[in-house]
C-alpha cells in the first residue's frame, strides 16, 4: 500500500505542480484516481474545502476512501454532520480515534489537558492516529488552501515527504484545494446544496476540537479562532512529516 521511491521522483512532482496550477479539480482527482486507486484517501475535517473536494470524486465517480480525525472532543454538530455526509454522498466515512479515551487521558496526564500542553493533546489526538494510517496509503489527500492562514502560504498541490526516513518510506500529499478561496469554496457548496457543519453560521470559520475552537471576528484569517491564548496555529497534522522534497 504504501508510496514505494520509484512511483513518483522530486523531478514529477515538480512538474506536475506546474502542470496541474491551471487544471480544474476534476482534472487534478482524476489523476489521482487512474495513478493510484484506492491507495488514495481523503482526510476531511468536514471544512468547506474537503466538501467540495468529494463532491467532484464522487460526481465523477472516483470512490476514494474517506477518513477523519475523530478526536472525541468535537462539536455535536460536527458529529451530526459526519452522518448527514455519509447519506448525501453514499459514502462511508472512516472515523480514526486515539488509542487513550478522553478520560484515560486526563487520568495519565492530567485534566483538559488542552489547557496546559495543546500540542501534547493534538499530538495524542490527531498526529498519532493519522501516522498509523498514512502506514496504509500512498497518497493522502487534504482540503488545504493557502489562503487559509500564514501557516499554509507555502502549501503546493503536490508534496512528496519522507515521513519515515529509517524505513524509507514517503507519502505523497495532495492538496488539490490548494489555490482556491474562501468565497469559490462556498459558491460551490451553496450552489450543489452540500451540507456543512451549522457552526459556519455562527462565526465559526475552522472548527476543529470544541474546547479550542472559538468564532472568528471580522478581518481574522480563517484559523484565528484554533487555540485562543497559545502561540499555535497548527494542530501539526499539516507539519508533522518535516520538509517536503
Amino acid at each position: 500500500m504504501l508510496l514505494q521511491p520509484h512511483e513518483i521522483q522530486p523531478d514529477e512532482v515538480r512538474s506536475l505542480n506546474a502542470e496541474f496550477v491551471d487544471a480544474p479539480l476534476s482534472e487534478v482527482l482524476r489523476w489521482a484516481w487512474d495513478r493510484f486507486g484506492t491507495r488514495a484517501a481523503v482526510g476531511t475535517s468536514f471544512q468547506g474545502a474537503g466538501l467540495v473536494m468529494l463532491h467532484h470524486a464522487v460526481e465523477a465517480g472516483f470512490r476514494f476512501p474517506v477518513f477523519t480525525l475523530d478526536t472525541q472532543l468535537l462539536f455535536p454538530e460536527t458529529y451530526e454532520l459526519k452522518q448527514k455526509l455519509e447519506q448525501f454522498f453514499g459514502i462511508e466515512i472512516e472515523a480514526l480515534v486515539p488509542e487513550q479515551s478522553p478520560e484515560a487521558q486526563a487520568a495519565e496526564l492530567g485534566p483538559e489537558l488542552w489547557k496546559s500542553r495543546p500540542d501534547t493533546c493534538c499530538t495524542l489526538r490527531k498526529v498519532m492516529p493519522l501516522q498509523r494510517k498514512l502506514e496504509n496509503l500512498a497518497v493522502w489527500m487534504t482540503g488545504v488552501r493557502r489562503q487559509q492562514a500564514s501557516t499554509r502560504e507555502q502549501a503546493q498541490i503536490l508534496e512528496l515527504y519522507h515521513f519515515d526516513v529509517l524505513r524509507d518510506r514517503y507519502i505523497l500529499k495532495l492538496n488539490p484545494m490548494v489555490l482556491w478561496s474562501r468565497e469559490q469554496v462556498w459558491e460551490h457548496i451553496r450552489r450543489h446544496q452540500i451540507p456543512y457543519n451549522v457552526l459556519q453560521d455562527r462565526g465559526y470559520r475552522s472548527i476543529g476540537c470544541m474546547p479550542c475552537t472559538r468564532a472568528t471576528a471580522g478581518g481574522e484569517d480563517e484559523r484565528a479562532g484554533r487555540w485562543t491564548g497559545f502561540d499555535k496555529a497548527e494542530c501539526g497534522i499539516h507539519t508533522f512529516l518535516g520538509e517536503s522534497i
